[in-house]
């Protein structure tokens, strides 16, 4: 049966009466802590542990050409960030192969009106990737441990059976056993080195192809009055050079002598 006294009421949402707990002090009390040796091992032990193979600074040159899809005036900040999306030593040998790219911020005013003594203009953005890839050769502080596989050997047995009619019955067919495959192989299974991004520098110098003094373009691309010193571009020619400083690693096992 239904309760005639909720009869025709809405239910109340869930929650309804909740009220939040007002913080009155925003600062965190003090608390106390005192220190506690850590527990260690003593004694001499072999531990696998991160060795630095090498530590470098690899210098890129881009040069890449940036169109805008509209109207610069000019060119107000860029920030820059580095992205790596390959950092691979191949061994046996030194050289690295690296891949990745620069993440461009371009903030820049694009002109609405004007007149022979002022520009209106809107600050847009623009982001966009400049790729990059590279291989270079690295110096080792220590080497990595690395080895081959066991080569590939094959063997037979030696068999000795019966000849088929129109031999002699005193001979006998001596050759290796052609009903099995025998070989001696296996794998070796080597620690892929890996790398750690320490730094990043980047130098540029960017430079308009098609501004011209005395032309200035709206957003809708229609020329507008401006002072005589001002033009607008839309593309960009950029030289920057980056610098990336990183770390090489891999895992080894060492010998420490631990004491208390």
């Amino acid at each position: 049966m239904s309760d005639k006294r909720n009869h025709g009421k809405k239910p109340a949402p869930p929650f309804f009466n909740y009220q939040p707990m007002k913080q009155k002090n925003a600062l965190s009390p003090k608390v106390s802590n005192h220190n506690v040796d850590p527990d260690v091992i003593t004694g001499k032990a072999t531990v696998k542990v991160p060795v630095v193979l090498a530590e470098t600074v690899v210098q890129l040159e881009l040069n890449p050409k940036i169109e805008f899809p509209e109207p610069v005036l000019e060119i107000k900040n860029i920030k820059k960030n580095l992205k790596i999306t390959q950092c691979r030593l191949l061994l046996p040998t030194n050289k690295l192969f690296l891949a990745g790219f620069v993440r461009k911020n371009i903030q820049y005013a694009t002109p609405k009106y004007g007149t022979k003594d002022a520009v209106i203009s809107s600050i847009r953005s623009l982001t966009i990737d400049v790729p990059f890839n590279a291989v270079t050769e690295i110096d080792y502080i220590r080497k990595p441990q690395f080895s081959f596989g066991p080569q590939d050997q094959t063997f037979t047995f030696f068999t000795k059976s019966e000849l088929p009619a129109g031999f002699s019955s005193k001979e006998h067919l001596l050759s290796g056993d052609l009903s099995q495959f025998d070989q001696f192989s296996g794998e070796e299974f080597n620690e892929l080195p890996y790398c750690e991004l320490l730094s990043s520098r980047f130098i540029q110098y960017d430079e308009s192809l098609d501004r011209k003094m005395g032309q200035v373009y709206n957003q809708r691309g229609e020329c507008i009055k401006a002072p005589f010193e001002e033009g607008t571009f839309t593309k960009i020619e950029e030289k920057m050079v980056v610098e990336i400083k990183l770390k090489v690693l891999q895992k080894q096992q060492m010998n420490v002598d631990s004491k208390k």
